[in-house]
């Protein structure tokens, strides 16, 4: 069964809002990455300088159940920022296979942004706005995969 959480994009005040909410909420960031601590990408480009301490992925479970997702926006996506509209829908699911399922069918009529796929930090993972404007992130963590990142 997929678990399904909210995904909040800022610009530039992730670390700021995500303090504030954790003020509210209580609790403790389980994973606080920044962009700098990213692999360079496959053309050998690394982060620039202005972007190199942004949030890249913050955590905050609110319940054993919820969990409040962010990042800030930077480089060729920070163009595309829109205050309002700065906020996906991101699914766990419980396999690959369900993963692809639950891709395929609500990305189907949409744009894909970033297609499913292995990534840096161990993840099956992709990206898209369906055809409603909504976007979307897929994720499955396969926990043989999680052990080697």
């Amino acid at each position: 069964m997929a678990v399904v959480n909210v995904y909040l994009t800022f610009n530039g005040n992730c670390e700021e809002a995500f303090n504030f909410y954790k003020s509210v909420f209580g609790g403790e960031f389980p994973f606080i990455g920044r962009f700098g601590e990213m692999p360079p990408s496959e053309d050998g480009k690394g982060v620039s300088p202005e972007d190199a301490n942004k949030i890249m992925h913050v955590s905050l479970p609110i319940s054993r159940e919820t969990i409040l997702m962010g990042s800030d926006t930077g480089g060729e996506w920070a163009s595309h920022f829109q205050q309002g509209n700065n906020f996906s829908i991101s699914v766990g699911t419980e396999s690959k296979e369900e993963a692809d399922k639950l891709f395929g069918g609500l990305s189907a009529g949409g744009i894909i942004t970033m297609p499913m796929g292995d990534t840096f930090w161990g993840a099956y993972f992709g990206m898209f706005t369906d055809k409603f404007g909504i976007n979307w992130m897929v994720n499955y963590d396969d926990p043989a995969k999680m052990q080697q990142a």
